[in-house]
């Protein structure tokens, strides 16, 4: 950009300003407005946009202006709606501004068929010319069509949509009724589906998409109306400043005496739902004094309500005439107003606490009146209806007595809003049920559908219903950018241009936003936000909360999704992480609050009050719930997830729209306070941004955005050409000027009507067209030079053609020439190529006969036969050559000649074959016989040689049995004698150990009785005798001793003279002594490999003592503590076997290391569990004798883990030959599987910890863990 050259600022209140450039940065510019009293601003580069030299110049279509950007779109915009104009194309796309007052003759029936017919662009933007353009297109294309109409609450949207309606029913109707009922029908679907907002007094509170049906001849046929996420939130409360849906007030203001008698109706201050909001009326003074005793207090006091589209007390008239065009009758009128009237009287309904020891609560007595009503409204029982708001009846799975809970007041208020949501939401669908039954049609052959639904929404508190519509408006934009996109092909198309004239940025946008699409957080299976809310509504104490962690938890990672904290409204970053979450959308990012987020996404009721509405007295009340009713058998709230449904209701939707043609209508809120002639420019470019129509800008930019008719561009710079120009046709001028000027071909494309310019070329030739007037006579020169060249092109390009002309006939004579003599070829081929195929078939049967000879030649018996009938062949074969040379046959006698041929030489084959099969039989049957005589005789010579090798062997095992048996008796008997030997001399020591205890048990009782009769005589005279123990007392001790090692000498006798040998190595020191820790920490450091051995006998001896101790003194209620399975410990009780001593436990392989499971059930477990549902696992490692790891494992118990070492008070002592578990089958277990066990239950982490706290003793297991790290 050049400094002074005039630009468009970006402006907070404006949008734009218009300014000059006074200073250029690195990364700003500086702009001065051009308006008086105006700081300079510094924006950057891409905020600042060029503006056309022409300030009030303005255009039907933005890209006819020089630059296509957000500013000029902006300015345009403003600079029609001064005007009056408030339609404008950008392309195809029409931009829709509000007038908010009557703008005349611009939708009267001359206007309706002055475009009937017109292609667009003929006539000035209007949305009757898009109407007009989807009906050409359906019947061209053969294609149904869809408008979108988008925009925010309070742009026209629902306006727009009535005027396209008509505008198509007038024109294209069929003249029947069926075209007045399409028309009648919005305004029911206003009343019941409309109410006044703070942005819009009449604004949709749901979406709709109405499909208008034709038949062949381009006729209305019939339609249909399909609705989306009604706003339930507003039957129960509205803002101070909003009211709830018009058919309220209609009914309380517009209905006659008689009706509002009949359904109590009165003042909205009279009813909860409506006093809380907005209670004026929409009349003027006149109505007012006709119903004063229904207005409100606010009424009285601030007047009524002012809209030249709205009067409650007239649109009654209008709501009960359109009622009866689309064919309702009077009494289902009054049962729908019943209905409705019984919705508001259910509000009434309050409650408070019972004071009763159940915590329920009770209907207050001011609201008696309310439910006697409510219930003659709607049909029901009075008490019932009570009842099933204090309470809810629970049964529980298999039980047939229903329980009645009573309901604290929170809950029988929610019950109460839930039902009164659930009545009116049902009967808006039977309200677009009963207006699709008026317009039916048994068959269409394509439609148009006109969607109408609310545009992009940021509030300063934006919940559930603002993230679906949102969510809504995301799908629609990429739809929307798709096919703008499309669109922009097609008219290069068209044009002539190529769709490869778009170019890579263009198509880098579009890929760009699909890879940022929102689909992927909010519709994905189980981790979309709204399968976590169905979720969350599944369990049973669901909380908003909760939810919120959730979705911040899985998808911390994901761009579209942020805390609150990181939004731009201080009222947002006030918010904890757990009550919302920040959604980037393609407009912007919005902060939602979750707050009843798992309430609102829940579209049923408790069993109890679907049921008692299902079964009411009311026709119209019971179908409109019979026929939605879910079915629960536990009293419980079902759960209809309304998310969902409107994702599946959305997909439908898009389906549609995928399979139809598309045209756009963006409806824009020129301010917020709803005023004429105000053109708010800084809100109408947050608007264009939320809309889209800035992405269609950009995506534009990158093909040829700006384009002008040729006779445009003709009548542009027709003033300032001389008149030889003058004369010449408007698209030759073009090409004329811009040959001359120069222009790279690069910088524009000529199409068939068009001229197209890449981005700000357009305005650098109009400005190198008026720069100075010398150029300009330079530029005519050029001009005539070009144009004389191209009349000399013409001329030799005309000679070129007539020799061409004369060549191609020249050889298209040596062609017909050729066509000739290959046309008699072809007669040729045809009559005599079938008659050589034939000879040539039979012909290659002569090379056969040469095989059938080879093969005859083998025969034995039978050759002379046989080579007869191959001579026969042969003859019958030269025959058919002989027929075929000499007369022209049909191919199919030929082919017949030639299989019976044919056949002749497979039946001879087989004949030979046959006949050669059974000489070779007979030949083989022979030579079998010869050998099978010949293996008879080897076997029985074989057999011979076995049976005397078998007797040789049997006799020597015979001798080799008597000398073994010799030899055993040897030993048996110098064992037996030395073990008699044995036996007499341990006999003999215990004999006189005997001798010597009688004896001192005979002293000790001699001394036992002396120091009593000397304690009875010292007591007698009264003298002391000192107390000591008798000599026997001293001795007991010694005595146990000797007693126990009289029992391990009985036990070595009986184990043999291997166990004596191994006795006599007494053991090398005293451990009697030693405490328990000093032998854990022995047996963890020491290096003496008998002190170790010792120490661990020592130690697992003691252990065995404790235990016992332990199991003989528990508590008669204790369980008895098992550290091993009861097979285990049964095993040990009942071989009780004598120690094993030291030498033989040292010559065992020390690093042996055995691995065992068994099941395993808890005592405590045994009698309550009868199915086993609760058997465990008993696993164990041995290194060596004893266990160094032991684990149990249970299905409702965490781990057992035990590590020798740290957990020797509870781990088995029992040692392997103890335990039994090598001769139980199946116990012992792979290395791999005990360790793969081990590792999954942590058992790593715990040895490792154990070996890091020197709490575990040194084994294989610790040894192996270290090496591994």
């Amino acid at each position: 950009m050049d400094s002074g050259r005039i630009v468009w600022a970006p402006h907070v209140e404006h949008g734009f300003i218009l300014g000059t450039i006074t200073d250029i940065g690195s990364t700003t510019i500086t702009v001065q407005p051009t308006a008086a009293n105006t700081k300079a601003i510094t924006a950057s580069y891409n905020q600042v946009f060029p503006a056309e030299l022409d300030n009030k110049k303005e255009a039907d279509d933005n890209c006819s202006l020089m630059y296509l950007n957000e500013a000029t779109l902006l300015h345009n915009l403003r600079i029609r709606y001064s005007k009056d104009k408030i339609y404008t194309y950008v392309a195809n796309i029409l931009i829709a501004v509000n007038p908010y007052h009557d703008v005349p003759a611009l939708y009267n029936q001359q206007q309706v068929a002055k475009y009937k017919g017109k292609s667009l662009g003929l006539l000035p933007p209007h949305c009757y010319a898009i109407a007009d353009k989807t009906y050409r297109d359906m019947k061209v294309l053969g294609l149904s069509q869809s408008i979108i109409v988008s925009g925010e609450s309070g742009a026209g949207k629902t306006e727009n949509t009535k005027f396209v309606l008509r505008y198509l029913a007038d024109n294209y109707g069929s003249g029947d009724d069926i075209d007045k009922r399409i028309v009648q029908a919005n305004p029911l679907l206003e009343a019941f589906g409309n109410a006044k907002t703070m942005r819009n007094n009449n604004s949709s509170r749901f979406g709709k998409f109405v499909e208008i049906h034709f038949m062949k001849v381009g006729r209305v046929v019939g339609g249909f109306v399909s609705h989306y996420l009604l706003e339930k939130s507003r039957i129960v409360m509205q803002n101070s400043r909003e009211r709830n849906y018009h058919i309220f007030y209609r009914l309380c203001c517009g209905a006659p005496l008689d009706i509002r008698s009949k359904l109590q109706l009165s003042s909205p201050d009279n009813f909860r739902y409506l006093r809380h909001g907005c209670t004026q009326y929409f009349i003027g003074d006149k109505e007012a004094a006709k119903v004063k005793d229904v207005l409100s207090d606010e009424h009285k006091e601030k007047g009524g309500l002012k809209d030249i589209l709205l009067n409650d007390y007239a649109d009654y008239t209008k709501l009960v005439g359109s009622m009866k065009q689309i064919g309702v009758s009077h009494d289902d009128m009054l049962d729908i107003f019943q209905v409705v009237a019984g919705v508001l009287h259910i509000g009434n309904i309050t409650f408070e606490e019972g004071g009763d020891s159940s915590g329920g609560c009770i209907v207050s007595e001011t609201s008696a009146k309310s439910i006697q009503i409510t219930s003659q409204l709607l049909g029901l029982d009075a008490s019932a209806l009570t009842e099933a708001l204090t309470t809810r009846s629970m049964r529980s799975a298999g039980e047939s007595n229903t329980i009645k809970v009573p309901l604290k007041q929170e809950q029988s208020s929610s019950a109460r809003e839930a039902l009164a949501k659930s009545i009116y939401s049902r009967l808006f669908d039977h309200v677009v049920s009963r207006i699709n039954q008026c317009i039916p049609f048994q068959a269409s052959d394509g439609f148009i559908g006109i969607l109408d639904i609310a545009g992009f929404e940021y509030f300063e508190v934006n919940s559930f219903e603002q993230f679906c519509i949102n969510y809504c408006n995301e799908k629609l934009q990429q739809f929307f950018t798709k096919r703008v996109l499309r669109e922009e092909q097609d008219l290069y198309a068209k044009e002539g241009l190529g769709v490869h004239e778009l170019i890579k940025p263009v198509k880098h946008i579009w890929t760009l936003s699909q890879k940022t699409l929102l689909s992927d957080l909010i519709e994905s299976p189980r981790t979309g936000i709204l399968d976590i809310l169905d979720e969350e509504n599944k369990l049973p104490t669901s909380s908003d909360h909760h939810f919120t962690s959730v979705i911040h938890l899985k998808h911390k990672n994901h761009f579209r999704i942020a805390i609150p904290r990181k939004a731009q409204l201080a009222t947002h970053r006030s918010l904890r992480d757990d009550e919302g979450f920040l959604i980037r959308h393609f407009a912007g990012a919005v902060c939602y609050q979750t707050v009843q987020f798992v309430e609102k996404n829940n579209d049923a009721l408790h069993n109890s009050l679907e049921i008692l509405v299902a079964n009411s007295k009311n026709k119209l009340v019971s179908q409109i719930f019979k026929s939605s009713q879910t079915h629960s058998t536990k009293g419980k709230l079902n759960f209809i997830s309304v998310g969902n449904k409107f994702k599946t209701q959305l997909g439908q939707l898009m389906e549609k729209l995928n399979n139809t043609g598309s045209s756009f209508i963006r409806c824009i809120k020129p301010n917020l306070s709803m005023q004429g002639a105000l053109f708010e420019g800084g809100q109408i470019l947050s608007q264009l941004q939320c809309s889209g129509m800035v992405s269609v800008l950009d995506l534009m930019q990158g093909g040829f955005p700006s384009r002008a008719p040729f006779n445009e561009v003709y009548s542009m710079y027709k003033a300032i050409m001389p008149p030889k120009l003058k004369r010449l046709d408007s698209r030759l001028f073009c090409q004329a000027l811009f040959k001359a000027i120069g222009l790279d071909n690069e910088d524009f494309k000529f199409g068939l009507t068009k001229v197209f310019f890449r981005p700000g070329k357009f305005a650098e030739f109009d400005q190198l067209m008026r720069s100075d007037p010398e150029h300009l006579k330079i530029l005519i020169k050029k001009v005539e030079k070009w144009l004389l060249r191209a009349r000399w092109r013409k001329v030799q390009w005309t000679s070129y053609s007539v020799i061409r002309l004369k060549n191609k006939m020249l050889w298209r004579r040596q062609q017909y020439i050729c066509i000739q003599r290959h046309f008699r070829g072809w007669r040729a081929r045809r009559l005599h190529v079938p008659r050589l195929v034939g000879l040539r078939k039979v012909v290659n049967l002569l090379t056969q006969l040469g095989r059938l000879r080879e093969m005859t030649g083998v025969l034995k018996d039978n050759r002379r036969e046989m080579l007869l009938k191959v001579e026969k062949h042969e003859k019958n074969i030269n025959l058919s050559i002989d027929k075929i040379k000499n007369t022209i046959l049909e191919g199919r006698v030929m082919e017949q000649m030639y299989r019976s041929l044919l056949e002749q030489e497979e039946v001879l084959i087989k004949d030979i074959q046959s006949r050669k099969m059974a000489e070779d039989a007979a030949e083989k049957a022979r030579k079998i016989q010869e050998d099978l005589e010949k293996e008879r005789k080897r076997r029985e010579e074989e057999e011979l040689r076995k049976k005397k090798e078998e007797e040789e062997r049997a006799r020597k095992r015979k001798e080799e049995e008597d000398d073994q048996r010799k030899r055993e008796a040897e030993e048996q008997k110098k064992r037996e004698e030395q073990q008699y030997k044995i036996q007499a001399r341990l006999e003999a020591e215990m004999a006189a150990r005997r001798k010597e205890e009688e004896m001192k048990r005979t002293i000790e009782e001699q001394e036992k009785r002396d120091h009593e009769l000397a304690m009875r005589i010292a007591k007698d005279d009264g003298q002391f005798v000192e107390d000591f123990p008798p000599v026997g007392v001293i001795q007991q001790q010694k005595r146990l001793v000797d007693s126990q090692n009289e029992m391990c000498v009985n036990m070595i006798v009986v184990g043999g003279v291997g166990a004596v040998g191994a006795m006599g190595a007494t053991n090398k020191n005293d451990l009697s002594k030693w405490k328990y820790t000093e032998l854990r920490d022995a047996i963890n450091t020491s290096t003496d490999i008998q002190l170790l051995e010792e120490c661990r006998e020592e130690f697992h001896r003691r252990l065995k003592v404790y235990h016992m101790w332990k199991a003989k003194n528990k508590a008669r209620n204790q369980t008895q503590e098992m550290r091993a399975p009861k097979a285990v410990s049964d095993n040990a009780e009942r071989r009780p076997t004598a120690p094993v001593p030291r030498v033989m436990q040292i010559k065992k392989k020390e690093n042996e290391q055995r691995y065992f499971r068994i099941p395993f059930i808890r005592p405590s477990d045994v009698g309550r569990d009868p199915n086993l549902t609760r058997k465990g696992w008993w696993y164990a490692h041995f290194d060596g004798p004893y266990i160094v790891r032991q684990m149990e494992l249970h299905p409702d118990k965490v781990p057992l883990l035990l590590v020798a070492g740290k957990d020797d008070m509870q781990i088995c002592e029992l040692t392997l030959v103890d335990t039994g578990l090598t001769r139980k089958k199946g116990a012992e277990i792979l290395p791999g599987e005990f360790e793969q066990v081990w590792n999954t239950n942590r058992g790593r982490e715990y040895l490792l910890s154990a070996i890091n706290n020197k709490q575990a003793r040194p084994s294989y297991a610790t040894a192996a863990l270290q090496a591994a790290r």
